[in-house]
């Protein structure tokens, strides 16, 4: 499962303007009714259900709500890059600026486990860099792209798909 296949190209909000977590959540299940006719109070419901049980803010500014939802047919994916990073709860402290929902069938058993496994992860190098926004966030390292989940130690960063995404469609500089 490619996670190109996931979003399509409305399901990509280059500049979403939110200023908390509730918000983004909201404007995200209001994207996703529109996608695919659930209703919006449904998804987030779940995804706010998901979310009181740990936050998804995975660290390095990425947040992956999740979660599966009745009456859906097919893994569903979208992407958001806020105007302003938010506070996430995420692990490492840091506010959160790039978002990935998944959203998966009911009936979807493990799929959607393995759908989130296959979030791009990136190994970190040695090298400092600044962050793809402007400014450097504490930590930040040239990074080089892997499928799948990191090596035991290492924790996931940016996904290459988001990095990509943002240069290629010139939302890199703010």
């Amino acid at each position: 499962m490619d996670l190109g296949n996931l979003i399509s190209r409305d399901g990509i909000l280059p500049l979403l303007k939110a200023r908390s977590k509730k918000q983004v959540l909201q404007e995200l299940s209001s994207q996703a009714e529109a996608l695919t006719g659930l209703d919006q109070r449904d998804v987030f419901d779940t995804l706010l259900q998901r979310e009181r049980l740990g936050s998804t803010g995975v660290g390095h500014g990425i947040a992956i709500p999740h979660g599966k939802i009745s009456g859906l047919k097919q893994i569903i994916g979208l992407f958001a890059r806020l105007d302003t990073p938010i506070d996430f709860d995420a692990i490492d402290d840091l506010p959160v600026d790039l978002i990935f929902v998944l959203l998966a069938p009911e009936s979807a058993g493990a799929d959607h486990l393995k759908a989130l496994a296959r979030t791009p992860c990136q190994r970190a190098e040695p090298k400092p860099r600044p962050h793809p926004n402007g400014g450097n966030r504490p930590g930040q390292k040239v990074v080089k792209t892997e499928t799948g989940s990191p090596p035991p130690g290492q924790k996931c960063q940016r996904p290459a798909a988001a990095r990509s995404f943002q240069e290629s469609s010139g939302f890199s500089d703010r």
